[in-house]
């Protein structure tokens, strides 16, 4: 099985951290975020990853190489930004055989098993979207669905602080998926594709979870997450 990690963005909201150095490169708790992403991955028989790289793709691919934690690694590179709905179909050229996760190269999740999410994805949906039960809401995305758990919403960062599902950035998707990509080279995954669903649904699950794409969060995970 096989998986996308994005990771070719710019990160300039960790400043001079990742000027040199992928965010997925980044050390946590001993090891990096994307020995923790394929740890994850593994667990649910991904056995090939495909990084969509782009900033400081040469530096990704020296430290990477074609294996790495045991999994085979191929590179999806953009030459160009293309947002993350661009860079999903930019990688889609190396794609198999789907069902494909896709994840965020900014997320950490311990004491989970995604073979439970694909257990959960049935041939009629677009896909699947993991869920993360959050009690602040204010730095998160949220993600709201009707009793069958099918998304009917999508919620910008709220602005006081409440408790609710935070989009997980972790996603499993059907082939069918293609089918909503609007014809153009750059575009977003979020605000393109998944508002154009009806047969889009969340997986939710309570879990240690974390978006290290931010200074503080980065530095609370390295205080809290370890192996």
């Amino acid at each position: 099985m096989q998986a996308i990690i994005l990771c070719g963005g710019l990160s300039t909201r960790l400043g001079k951290t990742t000027e040199q150095l992928p965010k997925v490169l980044l050390k946590i708790g001993g090891r990096t975020v994307l020995e923790w992403q394929l740890k994850l991955l593994s667990s649910a028989g991904v056995n090939e990853v495909i990084l969509a790289s782009g900033h400081l793709h040469d530096v990704l691919m020296a430290h990477v190489g074609e294996n790495y934690a045991g999994v085979d690694i191929l590179y999806a590179k953009e030459e160009k930004p293309l947002g993350t709905g661009g860079a999903i179909q930019n990688a889609f050229r190396y794609v198999e055989d789907f069902p494909v996760f896709v994840l965020h190269g900014d997320i950490i999740l311990k004491n989970i098993s995604l073979a439970d999410m694909l257990l959960k994805l049935r041939p009629e949906m677009d896909g699947l979207l993991l869920g993360v039960s959050v009690s602040d809401l204010t730095s998160y995305g949220e993600i709201i669905a009707d009793t069958q758990g099918r998304i009917i919403e999508f919620r910008e960062k709220q602005q006081v602080a409440r408790p609710g599902c935070a989009n997980g950035a972790v996603f499993l998707f059907n082939r069918s998926i293609v089918n909503a990509f609007p014809k153009r080279e750059v575009f977003s995954i979020e605000r393109d594709v998944f508002p154009q669903l009806s047969n889009l649904y969340v997986h939710k699950v309570e879990t240690d979870w974390i978006d290290i794409g931010v200074p503080e969060r980065l530095e609370y995970a390295r205080q809290h997450f370890t192996v």
